[in-house]
């Protein structure tokens, strides 16, 4: 039986990649589409294809009121929290693409569907960015000294970005990083030292010339090492990633950050 998919910023920079690949998969049946501007017009010629006989909805309660299984979030941080909660209440998994939420909001989310017994799947759904998160904590687990550097695009509005925010998150649950010098200590700006996202400092540079690049840092007496996962212009890296999590988020309940976990199974 297919997977009645609904898909949330579904003709935006990923999410019309994400919603291209839904259509395309064997196994998943498109069954909603939201997006706002668009609201009213086929998905299938709002993307440049056939018309696939789904109007694209202004909101998301009007997406869900037909029976769906899975629910894929790119819309904006200011947007994808409720909506998550919004799709949790009525015991609808949700895929959650969109960056921006804190440990926090993802404690507030995990409550809400553990209470209801549904699965949230989050992250970079990228390959290369799960790789890098696994292997940096790999690295965490020998090195005592890290740190994590994040770049995008001049205007992104969410800093630091979804993946930086989550690595650090993660990071800091494999151990707490060595500073050589307390940030107390320190002469000058010390916010230029970055933020402390869980133990574990971030710094963020915003310019044009970039899509996304993330990277964690380690060191050792005479020796370093960096792990990097960098984007391009093209949004379809994160389809693969996002269609796994979508066929496996039956199998989870509450919230499972980075498809690392998917994949590697940490």
């Amino acid at each position: 039986m297919s997977l009645r998919i609904v898909v949330a910023g579904a003709t935006g920079w990923t999410g019309a990649a994400v919603t291209r690949g839904v259509l395309a998969a064997d196994d998943m049946d498109l069954v909603g589409a939201v997006a706002r501007q668009s609201a009213g017009r086929d998905i299938g010629t709002e993307l440049g294809q056939a018309s696939v006989g789904v109007e694209i909805s202004g909101s998301l309660e009007a997406a869900l009121e037909q029976s769906v299984d899975v629910v894929i979030d790119y819309t904006s941080t200011a947007a994808t929290k409720s909506l998550t909660l919004e799709c949790v209440d009525r015991g609808i998994p949700v895929v959650l693409g969109t960056s921006g939420l804190t440990a926090s909001d993802f404690d507030d989310i995990d409550n809400a569907a553990r209470t209801k017994g549904v699965g949230v799947i989050s992250g970079n759904f990228s390959l290369t960015a799960a790789l890098m998160q696994h292997l940096a904590l790999i690295a965490a687990e020998h090195i005592p000294e890290f740190e994590v550097l994040d770049y995008s695009w001049a205007d992104k509005e969410d800093v630091p970005s979804g993946t930086a925010r989550e690595l650090a998150e993660r990071l800091g649950e494999v151990r707490q990083p060595e500073r050589k010098r307390d940030l107390d200590t320190l002469y000058g700006p010390v916010e230029t030292r970055g933020a402390t996202v869980n133990g574990v400092q971030v710094h963020s540079l915003r310019m044009s010339g970039f899509t996304l690049r993330c990277a964690a840092l380690f060191g050792l007496p005479g020796e370093r090492l960096e792990v990097v996962h960098e984007a391009g212009q093209s949004a379809d890296p994160y389809v693969y990633g996002t269609l796994i999590a979508a066929r496996r988020i039956g199998s989870f309940t509450g919230v499972v950050r980075g498809l690392d976990r998917l994949l590697f199974g940490k």
